[in-house]
């Protein structure tokens, strides 16, 4: 009896949503937004406070001048996502984001880890970026908002929480609360607004710096240090400075360099949780995260070449670059003009972070994993008001007691599981079966005769192994079948330990792997040539019959390619951050555990639900449909 209890639990961690929209189910959320507005959206979520700060600290201490380089490294990684998501938008267009893409491919439980992760991932990124948006307006104001805080309620603080309660921050969080419970169209127009006076400042950093910036700064020598340390401040070494030239701080640093810069890509995923508001998803989504990134990557390159090429990287403040660059070269008033711009990218970000919390959490409702009632959808506007209300209330707190600028790595280890969660799904589901003839493919499973004893009956068993191992790299059949859509999640599963501890290998001894060392070597070829063979089983299985709208390219080079980028990055974040994303995770499990693994509607209801709609008028019974 207890083995069939494990088992029948076991099944319910793995259950799988369907992949297409449940029969009579409507969304009710306005389908409002173009291509023009899921660009906006992804390029004012992604271009935050990264791209007037991120480059300061990434090139004076950990990559020089090379920073460019770690800008494009991060920038690929963001784009081999970038395209799983685009498939999956065009495949899926329904307004759930990673969640859903994981939910429909490899699971319930990896589903919910997804959507919990990406959760954290935005809670850390709204009260970042309202506390940054607070800090960045104090400064105008010559810092009396923060010193009067202080000075009044510091003393009453935890030590745990941050020096004093930015109630700044929390009334701006409220406000973009407010400025999403009035539509999907509306915040649209808001963020298309400071987006595009963003790039219009980042193009005047841009231009500023390649007039004002001398090419020597990126081929700097001993002799420039020795020249810099001789004045009265002068206080730098070569070994603290790095070697000099273009990469300073070698191969290692444009590595560190572009895990951290990889934080300045975060949020491109924006545009996947906009499927059930877009005009035309399986077009729009594509486009508008390509276009995003390749936007994105543009601006951060050439804002990174440009305060590299004003100052040299050692002189650059990582509290304020920018504005001490132009006070550098002689152009005190273009600060000015930084702030106008640090302050138009931050509330595009927030608003657009939160719009994607709202709607990733209304999801997660909608499916009976977090609490029912915050699936409830207003009548009028066509927006998730109660998980909107409560996503930003939440966050709202958090910018108001906490600081969290030591967790950017946390938020970097959720958004790249998340990522790599999505890149496997796409790796998996297209390798299945259609899925309305995976029920008849079971029954004829079921029902085939048994072949005839031929022979002893270790034979068996013997014939069965050697035909198995035979379809691994000679599949018999040119449509994906229930038997070879379980060799590649098997193979899938595989392929993530081997890339796993190959990223550790990497990441914890590098020098000893590169240097030729027996061990670390032998050991890494051997993961490198198992990872190989793995993926080349995977190439040699059938691929559904019906293409997706939108297809990512060499399958499964990029995907695998994409998996391993994404752990490796996560390998160079400190234990501090995995411990703290240990303590978040567990909080999750306890959530589905407790209330989630019950509420399922996959497991209450196996017929076609009704209806999909919740609305303010009606109450939500446990067994309606998502």
């Amino acid at each position: 009896m207890w083995c069939q209890n494990v088992s029948q639990f076991c099944q319910k961690l793995v259950r799988r949503r369907p992949l297409e929209p449940r029969e009579g189910s409507e969304s009710l959320l306005a389908r409002c937004l173009n291509t023009l507005d899921l660009v906006a959206l992804g390029v004012g979520n992604t271009l935050g406070a990264g791209v007037y700060i991120l480059a300061g600290e990434v090139a004076k201490d950990k990559a020089g001048p090379a920073i460019i380089i770690c800008f494009l490294v991060a920038a690929l990684s963001s784009v081999l996502s970038g395209l799983c998501f685009a498939e999956f938008g065009a495949r899926v267009p329904c307004s759930r984001s990673a969640y859903l893409y994981s939910y429909v491919s490899v699971g319930q439980l990896c589903a919910f880890i997804t959507g919990w992760n990406l959760i954290l991932s935005y809670v850390i990124a709204i009260a970042s970026v309202a506390r940054a948006w607070s800090s960045a307006f104090d400064s105008l104001t010559g810092n009396h908002i923060s010193q009067g805080l202080q000075g009044t309620l510091s003393l009453y603080m935890p030590y745990f929480l941050a020096k004093y309660p930015d109630f700044f921050a929390l009334g701006l969080v409220l406000l973009m609360t407010g400025v999403l419970v009035l539509g999907a169209r509306e915040s649209a127009l808001v963020t298309k607004v400071f987006t595009g006076l963003n790039l219009l400042v980042l193009g005047f950093i841009i231009l500023s710096g390649f007039i004002k910036g001398d090419l020597h700064n990126w081929q700097l020598t001993e002799q420039d240090y020795n020249l810099t340390a001789s004045g009265p401040n002068g206080t730098y070494s070569l070994d603290h400075l790095g070697s000099g030239g273009f990469v300073p701080f070698g191969f290692d640093g444009i590595l560190r360099g572009a895990a951290t810069c990889f934080y300045g890509f975060i949020g491109f995923d924006v545009i996947a949780t906009t499927g059930e508001e877009a005009r035309n998803p399986q077009r729009s989504i594509p486009l508008g995260i390509l276009t995003s990134l390749f936007i994105c990557f543009l601006a951060y390159f050439g804002v990174s070449a440009s305060l590299t090429l004003m100052v040299p990287y050692y002189q650059i403040d990582p509290e304020s670059p920018l504005p001490q660059a132009f006070l550098h070269v002689g152009w005190a008033p273009a600060s000015y003009v930084v702030a106008v711009g640090t302050l138009c990218a931050l509330t595009s970000g927030l608003l657009g972070t939160m719009f994607a919390m709202s709607r990733v959490t209304y999801a997660m409702a909608d499916d009976g994993l977090l609490f029912r009632r915050l699936a409830r959808i207003h009548t009028r506007t066509h927006t998730p008001i109660v998980a909107t209300l409560a996503s930003g209330n939440l966050a709202a707190i958090m910018a108001l007691l906490f600081e969290f600028s030591d967790l950017v790595d946390v938020m970097s280890i959720g958004t790249l599981f998340a990522y790599s969660l999505v890149v496997i799904s796409v790796l998996v589901l297209r390798y299945q079966p259609d899925q309305h003839l995976q029920t008849n493919q079971s029954t004829e499973d079921k029902t085939e005769t048994p072949e005839p004893e031929a022979g002893p009956l270790e034979s068996v068993p013997k014939a069965g192994i050697l035909k198995t191992l035979k379809s691994l790299c000679d599949p018999i059949n040119t449509s994906p079948t229930l038997k070879s859509g379980r060799i590649v999640y098997g193979c899938a599963l595989l392929l993530v330990l081997l890339l796993t501890a190959l990223s550790l290998v990497l990441a914890q001894w590098p020098r000893r792997v590169f240097s030729g060392d027996p061990v670390c070597t032998t050991v890494a070829v051997l993961l490198l040539v198992l990872s190989v063979g793995v993926t080349v089983t995977i190439w040699r299985q059938p691929q559904g019959p019906t293409p997706p709208p939108f297809k990512v390219p060499a399958l499964p080079v990029l995907p695998v390619l994409s998996i391993f980028v994404n752990v490796h990055l996560m390998m160079q974040m400190t234990s501090r951050a995995w411990a703290q994303f240990g303590i978040w995770n567990a909080i999750g499990f306890a959530i589905y555990f407790g209330y989630g693994i019950r509420h399922s509607l996959e497991d209450t209801d196996p017929q076609p639900p009704a209806s999909n709609s919740q609305t303010l008028d009606k109450n939500i019974p446990g067994a309606e449909s998502s």
